[in-house]
């Protein structure tokens, strides 16, 4: 990312915004294929020149100076130390590691966050509890506090105001929180079926965390990787029946970018009284209006809204006439404001970002089909995945006036063995993450599920999957790039 912005081609007035800030990357380069296997399995010559990654993955700097400062502070020289936003945070955080580990965890305040204290014993626990709350300490704050300025207050009213005139939805119905993953942790806490021992239902192979939180903090998930047919059927069927605390998709899913028939299963959802809880984070709220069909829509703020790659931020919507509508905004402002808020200082950054999303997203979204197309007509290339392929129908559904198909995609070689070398030879910005203003690819596949990889082939995601997230370059250069890393092909 540093190399790019270096580029003298990428000016401020041609964003629409402030170049991002690099001290405060969402994401990490990972430029060969040996890299990112070096990276899932945690080899030292990797990790050591990594100096940031995706939050909830890969600590910040100056989060992991938090952590340590906090230990030096307050804990033994045999414990293990997070830090949480806030009280409530950290009490739900005590309560799950506890029935996992059946071992007292302490919680101790400090310098207006709160530490979790646990033995060596439940330090994986901690970390997982961190990854998939999404209830995090941003960068920000962490270098706020430990510089003795971290900030009072909260701008996230004027997100929901942004937010809520993308998806038409009024403002006292959009809630901000502190990352997308909490948002969807917040929305499953809200759903009373949990509370009763009811599983939740995901429709569609979907972003790994999105499924992991179902099976960590519910009771559990059913599973059905494709949306269609007699099982598809049969799942609208035990929807009717109101088997299920609440119905989860993506739209469109990702990496495979499909999308499910929202109409039938809404349908669905309100004969057997059953809350639907629609993901936009693929496409962004310019491209689709998901709250037609969901009772709830969940939200990555970090991707295709900010743009940077140097915010991180999510939000939850409530459909005014949903039946569950008072149950998930008495839910989400406590969850909002108590457990995951949006840091002030993250704030402000998002807020500048907004000032040129739908600008991008028209580029975006002209790239995406363009490169998709593209794609699908080389010789060397088996699959493509991205919205606009195929049966479109579903898409077009739910599809925003003046939005489009979106900016990811994804696509398999014929010769998958090949990929390794067309990956190294891809002259683009590589590693996790999507919706920044440059194009971004990665393996997701073994970034999302290396310990599982027979898994997912066995739902269709191929192992060495590329996935691309487009920005706003010029096509022919996404282009040239592309078809020089595919004569490797």
């Amino acid at each position: 990312m540093r190399d790019l912005l270096a580029d003298p081609a990428w000016r401020e007035e041609d964003l629409g915004m402030p170049l991002p800030d690099v001290q405060h990357a969402c994401s990490v380069c990972l430029p060969t294929w040996d890299s990112v296997i070096g990276y899932e399995e945690g080899r030292e010559k990797v990790t050591r020149r990594m100096r940031t990654g995706y939050p909830r993955f890969f600590r910040h700097p100056a989060v992991e100076r938090l952590f340590l400062t906090a230990k030096g502070e307050i804990a033994g020289e045999d414990d293990y130390v997070i830090v949480l936003p806030t009280r409530r945070s950290a009490q739900q955080a005590q309560r799950w590691i506890e029935r996992r580990i059946e071992t007292a965890v302490r919680i101790a305040s400090y310098n207006g966050l709160q530490a979790l204290i646990v033995p060596a014993k439940a330090k994986d626990d901690a970390n997982l509890y961190w990854r998939f709350s999404g209830e995090v300490v941003s960068s920000r704050q962490a270098q706020d506090l430990l510089d003795g300025s971290m900030r009072e207050g909260s701008k996230s009213h004027l997100i929901a105001r942004r937010i809520a005139k993308l998806t038409g939805a009024e403002p006292e119905d959009s809630f901000i929180f502190t990352s997308g993953m909490a948002a969807i942790t917040a929305a499953l806490r809200a759903l009373p079926g949990v509370k009763e021992g009811k599983k939740t239902l995901q429709l569609e192979f979907p972003y790994v965390d999105g499924l992991k939180i179902q099976e960590v903090f519910g009771n559990g998930v059913v599973y059905l990787n494709e949306a269609t047919g007699e099982s598809f059927d049969e799942a609208l069927q035990r929807i009717r029946q109101g088997e299920f605390a609440g119905v989860f998709t993506e739209v469109p899913s990702n990496p495979l970018l499909h999308t499910v028939n929202l109409a039938r299963v809404a349908e669905a959802c309100a004969e057997g009284a059953t809350p639907f809880l629609i993901d936009d984070s693929t496409a962004g709220p310019f491209n689709v209006q998901a709250l037609r069909f969901a009772d709830v829509v969940t939200g990555s703020l970090t991707k295709w809204v900010s743009g940077m790659g140097d915010v991180m931020a999510g939000a939850a919507t409530v459909r005014a006439d949903s039946p569950h509508a008072n149950a998930f905004r008495e839910v989400f402002a406590e969850e909002s404001r108590e457990t995951a808020p949006l840091y002030i200082a993250d704030a402000e950054v998002l807020l500048s970002n907004l000032k040129g999303y739908a600008q991008r997203m028209k580029v975006v979204n002209a790239n995406g089909l363009a490169l998709a197309e593209w794609l699908a007509a080389h010789p060397a290339v088996e699959t493509v995945w991205h919205p606009s392929l195929g049966d479109t129908s579903h898409y077009d559904a739910v599809k925003a006036k003046g939005g489009g198909y979106g900016g990811l995609l994804s696509f398999a070689l014929k010769n998958q063995k090949r990929t390794p070398k067309v990956y190294d030879a891809l002259k683009l910005s590589k590693g996790p993450s999507f919706g920044t203003v440059f194009s971004l690819v990665c393996p997701y596949t073994l970034l999302a599920h290396y310990t599982e990889l027979e898994w997912t082939e066995g739902c269709g995601v191929p192992a060495n999957l590329l996935r691309v997230s487009t920005g706003i370059e010029s096509f022919e250069t996404i282009r040239a790039a592309f078809e020089e890393a595919l004569s490797h092909a």
